[in-house]
């Protein structure tokens, strides 16, 4: 059994999918606008104008599959959870750091922890949390 993250990006799902593509190297697996679903939604489910918007996509990371879609009605706030990056280097480590922080916040600067080389924490544009923690003893790297 695999646990898969499914985020909701009322109205900017696409462009949450380019940003992680460019930032991850995300390979796209799976595209699909509302308008393209062979059923018709019941009445209400699906907002107004919603028809270019994404239903269902499908990134994979690594070994690792992110589903997303702009969502019906969902809440538009990411809480209470983040998503773990474990890249091989503290060099790699700072890349995507910060690329996934450009445009949003860092909650913890990356740098050394008694428990990895290069560990900090962030909140991307699209309100996502991010973890970025390379595995292994902190003896002699530095991001």
């Amino acid at each position: 059994m695999h646990i898969q993250p499914y985020l909701f990006f009322p109205g900017c799902c696409e462009e949450a999918i380019e940003f992680y593509r460019a930032t991850l190297g995300a390979e796209l697996q799976m595209f699909m606008r509302y308008k393209d679903s062979p059923d018709t939604p019941p009445p209400g489910a699906v907002p107004p104008g919603y028809d270019e918007k994404v239903m269902h996509a499908s990134l994979k990371l690594g070994e690792s599959v992110l589903m997303l879609s702009d969502g019906c009605n969902e809440d538009p706030g990411f809480a209470g959870f983040s998503l773990s990056l474990s890249p091989a280097d503290p060099v790699e480590a700072a890349r995507l750091f910060a690329a996934l922080a450009e445009g949003g916040s860092v909650r913890m600067p990356l740098g050394p922890t008694f428990w990895s080389p290069a560990f900090g924490m962030l909140v991307d544009r699209f309100g996502v949390g991010w973890m970025v923690n390379v595995e292994g003893s902190m003896e002699g790297a530095q991001p």
